[in-house]
């Protein structure tokens, strides 16, 4: 396997991450705001999509023409003094109309990917440049990043665990025994810790 075909398989099981965590659940709880900052598993994934289309498109001189983000127009922005419309859906903004948003700007990376070489030169809006692979990179560490935020939403939501889909990189997720137990030796661990630890 090159290092391109490498890449490319890293990126996918990320992006198939993210929308395996919106399975099985209604359409109130992908947009339900899970942490203080808001956090929640649908605005996750539109915030990815604009990572694509940034990354693995605009920058190589490929913008996705089938693929318009309303929400980072600066007209929207200035009227609307929203800076984090990417976070979460708006009123209006269907489970569907996101998934298939990311879902085509995924496919338009995929076609930037395939047709250019890993040393191609891109540059991104504020002038720096990159190269595919570092594009590939970055893209990657971007969905990580916001899977490992999805697992944690989804596990908040309804315990449901798991890295990947065909690999959790967990025990079994359904042993409710082995969880138990687990959770009493983490929690005896803090417990033990905090009697031990300097108090100011």
């Amino acid at each position: 396997m090159d290092d391109k075909e490498y890449l490319h398989r890293w990126l996918r099981m990320m992006r198939d991450v993210m929308l395996w965590k919106l399975e099985g659940l209604s359409d109130a709880d992908v947009r339900r705001p899970m942490t203080r900052s808001g956090t929640n598993l649908l605005g996750l994934v539109k915030h990815i999509t604009h990572g694509e289309i940034r990354n693995l498109g605009e920058a190589f001189g490929r913008p996705a023409t089938d693929v318009r983000l309303p929400w980072w127009d600066a007209e929207n922005v200035q009227k609307t003094h929203e800076t984090s419309g990417d976070m979460y859906a708006a009123p209006g903004e269907s489970t569907e109309y996101i998934v298939d948003l990311y879902r085509r700007a995924c496919a338009h990376a995929d076609q930037t990917i395939a047709e250019l070489d890993l040393d191609d030169i891109g540059t991104i809006p504020d002038g720096e440049t990159l190269t595919l692979r570092q594009a590939l990179v970055h893209t990657i560490h971007e969905t990580s990043r916001h899977a490992g935020h999805a697992d944690i939403v989804r596990e908040l939501i309804d315990g449901s665990i798991g890295g990947a889909r065909d690999n959790p990189f967990v025990p079994d997720p359904d042993d409710d025994a082995y969880w138990q137990d687990y959770l009493a030796r983490v929690t005896a661990s803090a417990e033990a810790a905090e009697q031990t630890s300097e108090r100011p």
